[in-house]
């Protein structure tokens, strides 16, 4: 009997301890859903999982369910530190020519004025700079008004921030986030001691991109966290730790810092819901890259033209390569050519920096002079659209870099090819002014449409049945350069 006994009350407790435990678990189920339904409430993206690399091809993104090429002409990076810009002006002008993409400074690289001017966006007006760390009460900062205060963040600046990717995603635009840049213009840091009150970097300034200064690294650290978790709710986002890091001349020691970083981020996002994609800026022009992080997926190249060298060395390591930043200059065949190459030899964004976006000017328009003249970028900007509605034409998750499939070039003229075998071939040629090419195409019906990338027009179009082996094709003339778009139509013939 005493056994029973003891073996009832067993049961019966763990019977009551059971009920409790349901209870519990109901109730934070209960929550959980209010939470996340008041979460779903505030921010509809928060629905869909962030933009990635596609999974049949990582070479590209995934982005609302859609195969994505991002293409942009953006402004120079500070729509959201310099709270004198209308970035919905902005935004709009971008969405207006179907663009899908924007670079941004977390508010951690305010420009001098004297560098490109009082219109470059990365240059607010004295005093009006908005940065993630509130002021202090200490008058001194050397870009006007109170020096900051790096214990305090300035829950304005994160406002802002976060309307901004709000903003972008609701017109279909990725908003890709740099941290940091290499300190170049150390003077004007909020890092710089004599610009907080903290007492934060005051050694030397090449130590910023490195671990050697450890008030410094745990600041950057800090800053990642922050962020991550204000922006975690956004799909259409993605990191790039550091704007041309390779510039600091500290080699693997700023490599160290970035990794480091890149831990801290990765970190930071696995208590989250969702993970965002992470860039590395690499090189001017082009580098192999050797050993990358395996957490970094977007490979970033400034100036990276010709694309060969960028793309041919790595495109094996299977991740989205991106010519992330022009070189300064005014000219749309300039703009144009390097865009349409890099792409159709499998790049996965440009992103060209437009000048014509200005302070007082932030549709573009023109209007606004900047240091180095007046900037056509409405030109840039259309014919950009049109390399964007070019390959977003294709189904490019199927199609690789394939040059050699043409043959037959006019003297000078050099062709760059994304071929789908027997389905599609998309096809730039540079240079010349007319081509009678010879392509190896496989056996099917095909139409085959000469494009300017000038105009967007179609200047020829024609069918044909081929019955394999060598195509001939003639283009029309041309002034600069011409794209084929062809696509089978039916089967094979035979």
């Amino acid at each position: 009997m005493r056994i029973g006994t003891e073996q009832d009350n067993y049961h019966h407790e763990t019977w009551r301890n059971t009920g409790r435990l349901s209870l519990l678990l109901g109730s934070l189920f209960v929550l959980s859903q209010l939470l996340g339904a008041q979460f779903n409430a505030q921010s509809p993206e928060a629905t869909v999982a962030p933009i990635r690399l596609h999974p049949d091809n990582p070479h590209y993104f995934l982005f609302r369910g859609k195969p994505a090429v991002l293409i942009n002409s953006g402004e120079h990076y500070g729509a959201v530190l310099n709270p004198d810009f209308d970035y919905l002006a902005y935004l709009n002008t971008l969405q207006a020519k179907g663009f899908n993409l924007t670079r941004i400074l977390n508010g951690t690289a305010r420009e001098e004025i004297f560098w490109a001017g009082e219109q470059n966006t990365l240059s607010p007006r004295p005093g009006r700079y908005l940065a993630p760390w509130a002021r202090s009460a200490m008058p001194g900062y050397r870009g006007g008004g109170n020096k900051f205060d790096l214990d305090k963040w300035d829950g304005a600046y994160f406002e802002r921030l976060k309307n901004f990717v709000r903003e972008a995603g609701r017109r279909g635009i990725v908003v890709e986030l740099c941290f940091f840049t290499v300190d170049t213009q150390w003077a004007g840091s909020l890092f710089q001691a004599t610009n907080n009150v903290n007492g934060i970097g005051s050694t030397y300034s090449g130590l910023f991109n490195t671990l050697l200064d450890p008030p410094l690294v745990d600041k950057a650290e800090s800053l990642i966290r922050k962020t991550v978790i204000e922006l975690n709710e956004f799909d259409n986002l993605y990191y790039e730790i550091c704007n041309e890091c390779y510039r600091s001349g500290h080699g693997a020691y700023s490599d160290a810092w970035q990794n480091h970083l890149v831990a801290t981020l990765v970190e930071a996002e696995s208590k989250l819901p969702n993970k965002h994609m992470i860039a590395w800026n690499y090189a001017s022009f082009s580098a192999e890259v050797v050993n990358p992080n395996p957490a970094v997926s977007v490979f970033n190249f400034h100036f990276a033209f010709p694309p060969t060298a960028a793309l041919t060395s790595n495109y094996k390591l299977n991740k989205a390569i991106a010519f992330d930043k022009t070189i300064e200059g005014t000219l749309a065949r300039d703009r144009r050519r390097e865009a349409w190459a890099f792409i159709l030899s499998g790049g996965a964004v440009y992103n060209n920096l437009d000048w014509s976006f200005a302070r007082d000017d932030p549709t573009g328009s023109g209007k606004v002079e900047q240091p180095g003249g007046r900037y056509n970028g409405e030109e840039i900007r259309s014919q950009l659209k049109i390399l964007k509605d070019f390959i977003h034409s294709f189904d490019f998750i199927r199609m690789r870099p394939h040059n050699a499939v043409v043959s037959g070039l006019p003297a000078g003229a050099t062709a760059y090819a994304l071929v789908d075998p027997g389905a599609a071939y998309a096809i730039y040629l540079m240079d010349g002014a007319q081509a009678t090419l010879s392509l190896d195409v496989e056996a099917g019906r095909y139409r085959a449409e000469w494009v300017n990338p000038r105009t967007g027009a179609t200047d020829k179009t024609q069918e044909l049945n081929h019955t394999g082996g060598k195509l001939t094709l003639s283009s029309p003339a041309y002034v600069e350069d011409i794209a084929l778009r062809l696509v089978r139509i039916t089967g094979r013939t035979g």
